[in-house]
């Protein structure tokens, strides 16, 4: 087993030593004396926030595919009202409704954010990692903002953590080089990196370092999962909150399974595309035209089962039991796909074309796989069936392992429709509950469906963030003047947020049961991901015996 250790002394490389001794501010500005090192944040109404706070060293010129290391010491007290620049991300090419202006970039990027009610006693944690497919995204965003929770009691830390070629590149060279021979997931030893600087320092921000919740959306859920698996967080979080997170296969770092050549071999291909003869080389480009040739050339971005971050591929740690037994709150939205629909297939010319593909591809399933999604409204099934693949079987699989392992969990449905998702054929889309969780309506990116102003949207909204601050705070979600959530069990109980939360039970029958049949045919062949490939996109599956 490895563990990251990290002195986290302090947060300047050498070269900015002088920028962090900034001149005074307001003698009203909050300032905390950490085993870090001193900050000077801001304070809006009784919430104080600091940020920018380094947590590693830069990963620059050589430290560029390395394990994060402890950051330089700063001198006198630091500065820590903006936010750090963001982590190198592709040049966007296309404008979605995700799409916000996340200001400079940089590599020197490896930065946290803290916002709290208090810098005295111990208030619950909660850690929030960001989504954008481990490739895009920052803690900047203003959907991430923590102040609302932050009024419910809660410590809230929001990271930055390595994105695509520059955080999840696997090569051979770089294995050697390792005492460990292990290479790729330095975005994921990032995360781990924040985690253990929250338990040294965040007791100075007014938090408890033994109450913490890892948070995260998207590819920001699929880190929890992560690091739910990861020998190297243990220890380091106390509960878990994994919204629309998918439980895929990833690649084996020196192996070709589950139909995926092994994480070493693409990054010597990528190489090799580049015109890169050696790390050194490799190591001297420019980091945003490595970034932006790396995704050019379909460079995929995963966690890499190493044997050591991550031994074994996340269904199978579960499966052994060997996660981190910890409460967990999990869900996704209905909608998932309607925002999303490079992941699903296209539909063919007619419903009896339908109902033959489906039949060739999942045999003896296909009646139970037609059942649930039905040749009728093809469109709509090829949503659920590409929504509940993903994000639905990995829901309710993870709440399912842990209540089996004694931990109470619970799963929840974001079902909320308004005017304008709704006008869009939006209804429920991902990531569409973040700005009621994170009490942040009003703080949407440019293209965003806008969200009403009205009590019927502040009262959806104040509900989860009393659910999700309660979890954070006991591991039980619970609102005042709101109905009970109950937790997971074999009656397949969870939460409908609609337009009011509604507690049901018997939760899509048949769903999870029928993708987990489905997963474990793939995992028995050994050559075929279980992914984005789902429905009509499927390999032909075994046959049950």
């Amino acid at each position: 087993m490895i563990r990251l250790r990290h002195l986290l002394a302090g947060a300047c490389a050498a070269s900015a030593l002088m920028a962090c001794a900034t001149a005074p501010s307001a003698q009203t500005a909050p300032v905390v004396e950490a085993p870090a090192g001193s900050v000077r944040g801001e304070a809006v109404g009784d919430i104080s926030t600091f940020k920018g706070i380094p947590y590693a060293a830069p990963p620059v010129g050589e430290m560029r595919w390395r394990p994060p290391a402890p950051p330089a010491r700063w001198t006198g007290v630091r500065d820590a009202t903006d936010y750090g620049a963001a982590c190198i991300q592709p040049t966007p090419v296309v404008q979605s409704i995700y799409s916000a202006d996340i200001g400079a970039t940089s590599e020197d990027c490896l930065t946290l954010n803290v916002w709290t009610p208090s810098t005295t006693g111990k208030a619950p944690v909660m850690v929030w990692i960001h989504g954008g497919a481990l490739v895009t995204g920052s803690s900047k965003e203003t959907l991430y903002d923590g102040a609302r929770l932050a009024q419910e009691g809660v410590v809230v830390v929001s990271i930055n953590y390595r994105l695509g070629v520059l955080g999840w590149l696997a090569h051979p060279d770089l294995s050697a080089e390792s005492p460990a021979h292990i290479s790729g997931n330095y975005g994921l030893m990032d995360q781990v990196a924040a985690l253990e600087w929250v338990k040294r320092n965040i007791e100075s921000f007014g938090g408890d370092p033994d109450n913490v919740t890892i948070a995260g959306e998207s590819a920001g859920g699929l880190s929890v999962l992560y690091l739910m698996a990861s020998p190297i967080a243990r220890g380091l979080f106390d509960r878990a909150i994994a919204q629309s997170a998918y439980m895929i296969s990833t690649p084996e770092l020196t192996e070709t399974r589950h139909g995926s050549p092994s994480a070493e071999s693409a990054g010597a291909a990528l190489a090799r595309t580049l015109q890169t003869p050696s790390l050194r080389v490799l190591r001297g480009m420019d980091p945003q035209t490595l970034t932006d040739r790396a995704a050019m050339s379909g460079f995929a971005t995963f966690g890499v089962v190493d044997g050591a971050v991550l031994p074994h591929q996340i269904v199978e740690t579960f499966d052994r039991g060997e996660q981190a037994k910890v409460p967990v709150l999990a869900g996704f939205n209905s909608g998932e796909i309607r925002s999303l629909r490079m992941l699903a297939p296209p539909a063919p010319a007619s419903a009896v074309e339908y109902e033959r593909i489906i039949r060739e591809r999942y045999g003896d399933l296909a009646d139970e796989f037609l059942r649930l999604y039905p040749s009728s409204d093809m469109g709509e099934s090829i949503l659920a069936a590409s929504r509940d693949a993903l994000y639905g079987w990995t829901s309710e699989r993870l709440v399912r392992s842990q209540t089996e392992a004694g931990q109470p969990s619970y799963l929840y449905l974001f079902d909320h429709g308004y005017p304008a998702a709704d006008d869009a054929g939006l209804h429920a889309f991902h990531a569409a509950e973040l700005p009621y969780m994170f009490g942040t309506l009003n703080r949407t990116p440019p293209r965003w469906p806008a969200i009403p102003d009205t009590a019927e949207e502040r009262r959806l909204s104040g509900a989860m963030v009393a659910y999700w601050t309660s979890f954070v705070r006991d591991g039980r979600p619970a609102a005042a003047h709101e109905p009970e959530w109950p937790a997971y069990d074999a009656d397949g109980r969870f939460m409908a947020f609609e337009a009011v939360p509604s507690p049901g039970a018997d939760f899509l029958p048949g769903m999870v049961e029928l993708h987990e049949a489905a997963v474990e045919r793939r995992r028995e062949a050994g050559d075929q991901p279980w992914n984005w490939n789902t429905g009509l996109a499927s390999p032909v599956l075994r046959s049950g015996r």
